[in-house]
């Protein structure tokens, strides 16, 4: 997948530009890390891309090697993109509804058909992800509130697994969980990536970012401000560019 030129402008700041001018690629069986510090653009660069903005933005997309215009979720969804976002009580679970409920809301017209829900189907392709993910819960009909927060972020990837991304944005995936559960959701991210899925990975710990990526694109207010192989990454020089020293 190729993203040129992305520009995002606030949607409360006339004038202000949060993401500037970007552009990165990131191929199949990648791990592409982005880096930076607070308010450097790095959400705002992927919530763009994925139709969720809500201010102006320009920029040109491509998927597969055709290009596509995606307004909304949906249309990024369709266009086989995926987005675990940071605020996964927010906007990456239904709190007060059940595990299988949550896990098949991103594809339900995919695994249960346009018009009625098949309450069999839908049972069958959440166990995969439940199991392959080790959730640990009583069963899929869990109330997803009730989980811990590793827990939790398991069911949120679960739920983007069964739309079968080709790209999966990861915006801070271990977040406030525990170190047991970090350590399966990063082995699940080595192995999506062995199996052929391109992954964006954003996160502010610099370990994650240098741990999990085969590179490293760096964005400082906005710009990106370098680009390093897994082999030139080095915590002082992502520290140096996030802060923009050359």
């Amino acid at each position: 997948a190729e993203f040129r030129n992305i520009t995002a402008n606030s949607p409360d700041v006339p004038g202000k530009k949060l993401v500037d001018d970007v552009s990165f690629h990131v191929r199949k069986g990648e791990v592409l890390g982005i880096a930076g510090l607070m308010g450097a653009g790095r959400t705002e660069l992927l919530m763009t891309i994925f139709g969720a903005w809500r201010g102006n933005w320009t920029g040109a997309i491509e998927i597969g090697g055709k290009p596509v215009r995606l307004s909304s979720p949906a249309d990024a969804i369709r266009n086989g993109l995926g987005f675990v976002t940071e605020d996964r009580k927010r906007f990456g679970l239904v709190l007060e509804h059940t595990i299988i409920d949550n896990m098949t809301l991103a594809a339900l017209k995919r695994i249960s058909g346009a018009f009625v829900t098949n309450r069999t189907r839908e049972t069958a392709a959440a166990s995969a992800p439940m199991s392959s993910l080790r959730v640990k819960a009583g069963s899929l009909t869990t109330v997803a509130g009730t989980l811990s927060g590793g827990n939790q972020q398991k069911v949120v990837l679960g739920k983007w697994l069964l739309t079968e991304p080709t790209v999966l944005f990861l915006d801070e995936p271990t977040r406030g969980i525990d170190v047991g559960a970090k350590q399966e959701i990063y082995a699940e991210i080595n192995k999506l990536a062995q199996q052929g899925l391109a992954i964006v990975l954003v996160s502010s710990e610099l370990p994650e970012v240098l741990g999990l990526s085969d590179r490293v694109i760096v964005l400082h207010e906005g710009k990106a401000a370098g680009e390093f192989t897994r082999e030139e990454a080095t915590p002082e020089k992502l520290m140096a560019a996030a802060t923009g020293h050359k």
